[in-house]
């Protein structure tokens, strides 16, 4: 099983020195069965990669998560943003239950997530859309915006798709999301939350090693937006064996985090000209570290050294991003292979 990873869905932002021009708006529905500790239902809606608004089946409230969605006063709006999210909770729970039913499945763990959102370029006005449906670790159905109906992405998942698609009321409500509703949601809340949204935050850049013999890691944090090259460099040269890349994961105030390892013998670096780039969307400075001894952050002479805090950092990341997007075992089959 694996965390999906929210870059991977749908089109990615596009910035041309620090104007992003391509906005995302991207809602992740998870409902779930015998997850212990974790609610059966969980919305996560976010622009532009930012969380705006969280809502779950415990506490059934719409929490904005941005200042920006705080300034909405508006009673109306909130109330039909909970109403919505209700209304999906019980249709979840519904599918779920026919799901485990088609399937003979009793009991143990079920996860449906559904994917959706759209994009939109300020300058070209070209418009996106895209949704997908997964159960238990596959992915199942999948919006298609030339036909504006849904195809199934296994055999399983015909009779869903055909249920689906033979509902005139549920295809005539996404097309007119998908072409009308979403677009405007989001140029609403990319004027909103302009300011933040447009911010560039330089990176913190480390080297760190846990033992003498120990990869050596560059880890970049604290920098917006989640745009992000970490590479290592040989005589100027960039390293591509012996090097392995981290994901790019999201800190707790928003900025964005990521790490790219290099696994060399000490005498090969310290005869040779190492350092880790680091390039940031919108920011034209290069961060450089150049690999030295004494540039290296270690935990071998220190009992309690800055490796071990910045790891049990990454380990809370982690742990909120559970708890924000959900138990996901939705695992993403790439056509294209990647």
């Amino acid at each position: 099983t694996m965390l999906y990873q929210l870059s991977h869905m749908g089109p990615y932002h596009v910035h041309l020195e620090g104007m992003q021009l391509t906005h995302s708006l991207k809602y992740f529905y998870t409902g779930s069965s015998e997850v212990p500790n974790f609610p059966e239902f969980m919305v996560v809606g976010m622009v532009d990669g930012v969380q705006m608004v969280l809502y779950d089946s415990n506490s059934q409230k719409v929490v904005p998560k941005q200042d920006w969605m705080n300034k909405q006063t508006d009673a109306a709006f909130w109330e039909s943003e909970r109403e919505k999210f209700f209304d999906s909770q019980q249709s979840f729970k519904a599918e779920v239950d026919i799901l485990k039913q088609r399937f003979n499945q009793s009991g143990g763990v079920h996860v449906l997530q559904y994917i959706y959102g759209c994009s939109r370029n300020d300058e070209t006005e070209q418009r996106d859309g895209f949704g997908q449906l997964g159960y238990n670790g596959e992915d199942f159905l999948e919006y298609d915006m030339n036909t504006l109906t849904w195809n199934a992405l296994k055999q399983q998942a015909n009779f869903m798709r055909d249920k689906w698609n033979n509902d005139i009321s549920r295809l005539g409500f996404w097309k007119i999301y998908f072409s009308q509703t979403c677009i405007e949601c989001l140029k609403k809340q990319v004027v909103n939350g302009k300011r933040p949204l447009m911010r560039t935050v330089p990176p913190s850049v480390s080297l760190l090693q846990k033992t003498p013999s120990s990869p050596v890691t560059c880890h970049a944090t604290g920098f917006y937006p989640s745009g992000v090259m970490v590479v290592w460099q040989k005589d100027g040269q960039e390293q591509h064996e012996d090097v392995k890349h981290g994901e790019t994961l999201q800190n707790d105030d928003g900025t964005f985090q990521k790490s790219t390892h290099l696994t060399v013998m000490p005498e090969e670096w310290k005869n040779n000209k190492y350092q880790c780039v680091v390039q940031v969307t919108g920011i034209k400075e290069d961060f450089i570290k150049v690999l030295t001894e004494s540039e290296i952050k270690t935990n071998w002479d220190d009992p309690a050294p800055n490796i071990v805090l910045i790891i049990g950092g990454v380990v809370a990341i982690l742990l909120q991003v559970v708890a924000v997007v959900g138990v996901v075992i939705w695992k993403k089959k790439s056509k294209k292979g990647e």
